[in-house]
C-alpha cells in the first residue's frame, strides 16, 4: 500500500463534512443533536473544580456545581467553554447537578445559530 492509500483509508470525517445515510443523502443535523428531556437544561462550563466537578452557568440563569457521573467519566472529556446538558439534582437542584451530555463544537454552534442557546 502506498502512503496515499493509507491516508484515504484512515481519513476521519471533519466537523464540516456531512454524515451520509445508506442512500448517500446527507443526514440533517437536527436529527443528530440531543435535546433536553424532562428536567435537563443547557449549560456552559465556566471552570473546572477538580474531582470531575465543573462550575456551569445554566440556561435558567443559575450557577451550579456539576459533576460528571462515573459512567461517563472515562468517555467524555469536559473542558472550560464546552456546551453541556445538565440535569439538576432532586435535592439542592438550584446549586448542584450532573453533566449528562457534552456537545461537539459544531453542534454547539448550530444550537446558538438556531436560538436554542442564548447565553
Amino acid at each position: 500500500m502506498t502512503r496515499e492509500q493509507i491516508r484515504k483509508r484512515h481519513k476521519k470525517p471533519r466537523e464540516s463534512e456531512e454524515l451520509l445515510d445508506a442512500e448517500g443523502k446527507p443526514i440533517p443535523i437536527e436529527s443528530r443533536i440531543k435535546f433536553p428531556r424532562g428536567k435537563e437544561i443547557f449549560g456552559v462550563v465556566v471552570s473546572a473544580l477538580g474531582g470531575a466537578r465543573m462550575m456551569c452557568i445554566c440556561a435558567d440563569g443559575k450557577e451550579r456545581v456539576c459533576r460528571v457521573p462515573g459512567r461517563l467519566r472515562k468517555h467524555i472529556w469536559v473542558k472550560e467553554g464546552d456546551t453541556v446538558l445538565v440535569e439538576p439534582w432532586p435535592v439542592e437542584g438550584d446549586k448542584k447537578g450532573d453533566i449528562v451530555w457534552r456537545y461537539k463544537p459544531i453542534e454547539a454552534r448550530w444550537l446558538k445559530e438556531k436560538g436554542y442557546i442564548n447565553f
